[in-house]
């Protein structure tokens, strides 16, 4: 694909429906919008009380502490290979 060329999709998330546009394979943004809408739909069911505005914000900050710790195993595995 070209660098220019974006794909789009029409997806659901926590019941409403958004386009998502990027130059990922579609495979791959369906992906992402299924694992948000997991998540959203996970966090929804232990705090009923949420809008879905305070909802999303706390999706945000779960998946970004979730990357963040992905990120720190990660450097530390690079570390380990360079340090062998």
């Amino acid at each position: 694909m070209a660098n220019n060329e974006k794909n789009r999709i029409i997806t659901t998330i926590y019941g409403q429906e958004y386009t998502i546009v990027g130059s990922e394979p579609t495979d791959h943004l369906k992906k992402v919008a299924q694992i948000v809408d997991s998540k959203m739909h996970e966090i929804g069911a232990q705090n009923r009380a949420l809008d879905s505005g305070r909802l999303a914000v706390l999706t945000a900050v779960n998946m970004t502490h979730d990357y963040l710790l992905l990120l720190e195993k990660y450097r530390e595995l690079e570390a380990r290979l360079e340090n062998s």
